[in-house]
């Protein structure tokens, strides 16, 4: 590292001591604890840094386990009651669900080589710079947990799980788990998801995806969800590609590509305005509200350690907290996987070839043989 560099790199650490209340000398010696205040700052920055996760619940909590806060839709409230009878009744608004929490820790450890810090040193926004790089790529993890994770390994593995499958359960797996009747198009018994693909063509029971939402919402999300306004379908780009690429691929008149441009814009699935995530599973839909999603940590867990690593050119940066991805209310939402696109391809009727009887026809000729035949012998005898 460059001189120049080092120092612009030991103000960054005062900066960091300053906002965490500690020397910047504290973080080479131990972990440090990010106050609460500090942590609720971060993971502010850290939800800014990913447009997806700004319209989700990133909620600090006390208890490492508990059970979820619960945005959902109780019973009606309205009424009347005859006071000289009996007494009036309160009605809970929000119905809480029963549905637990467990925030675990997961590592976000980064290193920044010494060739790429002297190379930032040249810019202004240096601490900046180094601040929001791993504050982005925390939040596109958690994006990727929350729509790939299925179960959390002792030691995760990036290489076999490159979607960060084993680093925690996400949203999706939780439904598959804990409300299954909500799920088409897999079953999960025992942790383990079994695929029963879902066709969508011409001549299946869905001719279009159009379809298929509509028939979602009808059939996996409770009566109290089916006509809020709030649903949306989350997708990936493939699926999207997949529904409107008829609608570009092929010649058009100034008129015709206006309208396409408009459907397209609009991104509309069976009625539901569609939300393109990334790292969303292909052939696959999540319809919900968005604040039905939420990330519960730790108020206490976050933990940070900066190291300079001459053995390895490099600097290290260590920092842990407690998590997990919460479905708030399971009633009000439908997982649609391994969805096929596939048309019923239609028979061809057969033709009969020149000289060749039909079947038909050859049984009619038996049946003439062996109603001579008995003729025949009696002219013989």
């Amino acid at each position: 590292m460059k001189k120049e560099t080092r120092f612009k790199f030991n103000a960054y650490l005062t900066q960091l001591g300053k906002i965490y209340g500690v020397s910047a000398q504290a973080f080479s010696d131990t972990k440090v604890q990010i106050e609460p205040s500090a942590a609720q700052t971060l993971e502010t920055n850290i939800q800014q840094s990913a447009e997806f996760l700004t319209h989700v619940n990133i909620v600090p909590v006390d208890e490492q386990v508990g059970e979820a806060i619960g945005l959902g839709i109780g019973s009606t409230i309205a009424g009347t009651t005859d006071t000289t009878a009996k007494e009036r009744e309160t009605s809970d608004p929000i119905k809480l669900t029963k549905n637990s929490y467990h925030c675990q820790k997961t590592n976000y450890d980064t290193h920044l080589d010494y060739a790429k810090i002297d190379m930032w040193a040249k810019f202004t926004d240096f601490q900046t710079r180094i601040r929001d790089t791993i504050i982005r790529r925390q939040a596109l993890d958690r994006i990727m947990i929350g729509f790939n994770g299925t179960h959390r390994a002792d030691n995760s593995d990036r290489k076999k799980y490159p979607l960060l499958q084993d680093v925690n359960s996400g949203w999706l797996q939780k439904v598959r788990e804990r409300a299954p009747e909500h799920v088409m198009g897999s079953e999960t018994k025992d942790g383990a998801t079994t695929a029963q693909p879902i066709l969508v063509g011409k001549g299946q029971a869905y001719q279009n995806l159009d379809a298929l939402v509509q028939d979602t919402v009808d059939t996996a999300i409770d009566p109290e969800y089916q006509d809020d306004t709030g649903l949306v379908v989350i997708c990936g780009r493939k699926l999207l590609a997949d529904k409107y690429f008829p609608l570009v691929n092929k010649d058009q008149d100034n008129s015709e590509k206006l309208a396409a441009d408009t459907i397209i814009s609009q991104k509309r699935i069976g009625g539901l305005p569609a939300v393109r995530a990334p790292f969303f599973p292909d052939n696959a839909f999540f319809i919900t509200r968005l604040d039905n999603l939420s990330i519960y940590f730790l108020a206490d867990s976050r933990r940070r350690q900066v190291l300079d690593n001459p053995k390895r050119d490099r600097i290290e940066n260590y920092e842990s907290v407690n998590e997990d991805f919460v479905v708030e209310d399971f009633r009000g939402v439908a997982l649609v996987e391994n969805i096929v696109f596939e048309d019923v391809k239609e028979k061809l009727p057969e033709t009969k070839k020149e000289g060749v009887a039909s079947e038909n026809e050859v049984v009619k000729d038996d049946k003439a043989v062996t109603e001579e035949t008995p003729t025949e012998n009696k002219k013989a005898k």
